[in-house]
């Protein structure tokens, strides 16, 4: 059947279940008379749920949109929420952004209210990314003064432990002292060039990248490291995805870093499952369009990260592994930042960790 064919109630139902957002009619008598699909897709009811409930009861945890129901029904003015609207019956807090607008007869008289909701809790989490973003840069600055002030009496230390080290004979117990003093000098070295990059950035290199083939490129690496281990890696690639315009060594070092903690957290067996989506509707900054974005997902079936890690593995230093710097997650989040993206982590203990890149599907 086609548009023309359907009645004009049919048709406006096929345009209201069409829309993105969540849309809830309540009649005066607050009762729900329309929920389209978006509307159980956000809130987690259905249908089924809603249709004739009261709107008070089916969300009466929500105060803040029952205020805003109700306002709308008694004075027939609009009001809108982007800042403190939650839902929660799926068991966890998601925001909303709502807007209550009067449902009137071409009589001005108000016989109930218009809700529509979007989800944002991907804005939220952008704006979280962006506030840790400028976090990290300032713990950069102050890390890169820090770094070069001991850049150089570290050098010293290493050139007058290696001139010890020519004096001493071969037999001497002692350059066994010396062989300790030039190690741990190149790795807080190494440390300290870490550092250096976390806060001077060389620049993006911004060329089309194919994704997939960077993701291919390292998987096949990996599974050289895997041998003698029964670890799959599993591929989910969207084929329709093109090539983004983005830095490739700085990615191949951002999804090489990510891939390789996944085979570091497996045991002798597991699965490390590497997909790539299409994401619409991320807004990049306050006051630009939203638009779509690719997601890259990095899932393992390990041990997980504890829940009082979670929020820590951003923080420079900060490292569950022995003899890790705790610089590899932060300079991850750094090149994402650099490529107006974000990056977000999910874990259970006993079930594994997801790490989600999103980058912007520019071309």
């Amino acid at each position: 059947m086609s548009l023309r064919q359907k009645t004009p109630a049919e048709y406006y139902e096929t345009v209201i279940d069409s829309v993105g957002d969540g849309v809830i009619v309540v009649g005066r008598d607050g009762i729900i008379t329309l929920f389209n699909p978006a509307a159980e897709e956000i809130t987690g009811f259905s249908r089924r749920q809603t249709q004739d409930a009261l709107f008070e009861k089916v969300f009466c945890q929500e105060k803040i949109l029952l205020e805003m129901a109700s306002k709308t029904i008694r004075t027939g003015l609009t009001s809108s929420d982007h800042e403190n609207v939650v839902v929660r019956s799926t068991g966890r807090i998601k925001p909303v952004a709502a807007t209550c607008a009067p449902l009137m007869l071409s009589s001005g008289e108000t016989i109930g209210a218009i809700i529509t909701l979007k989800d944002i809790t991907y804005v939220r989490e952008l704006e979280a990314a962006v506030r840790q973003a400028d976090r990290l840069s300032t713990m950069g600055t102050l890390a890169a003064g820090l770094a070069h002030e001991i850049k150089n009496p570290l050098g010293g230390i290493k050139g007058a432990a290696q001139l010890l080290e020519r004096e001493l004979g071969d037999e001497s117990d002692l350059r066994e002292y010396t062989r300790v003093m030039i190690r741990e000098t190149e790795r807080i070295d190494h440390i300290i060039r870490e550092l250096l990059e976390l806060a001077s950035p060389r620049g993006l290199l911004l060329t089309p990248v194919n994704l997939h083939r960077v993701l291919a490129d390292i998987l096949l690496l990996q599974q050289q490291t895997v041998a003698g281990r029964d670890i799959q890696f599993i591929k989910k690639f969207d084929p329709s995805i093109p090539d983004i315009l983005a830095d490739e060594q700085m990615l191949t070092r951002l999804f090489l870093n990510l891939i390789r903690n996944a085979v570091e957290a497996m045991g002798r067996a597991g699965n490390i499952t590497v997909s790539s989506r299409v994401l619409s509707d991320y807004r990049l900054a306050q006051n630009e369009k939203y638009s779509r974005m690719v997601a890259i997902e990095i899932a393992d079936d390990g041990p997980g990260i504890p829940e009082e890690d979670l929020e820590n593995i951003w923080t420079p230093f900060f490292s569950t592994k022995s003899g890790g710097t705790g610089l590899g997650l932060t300079i991850c989040h750094k090149i994402t930042a650099e490529h107006r993206g974000m990056i977000k982590a999910e874990s259970e203990s006993g079930k594994g960790t997801k790490f989600t890149v999103l980058l912007p599907l520019v071309q």
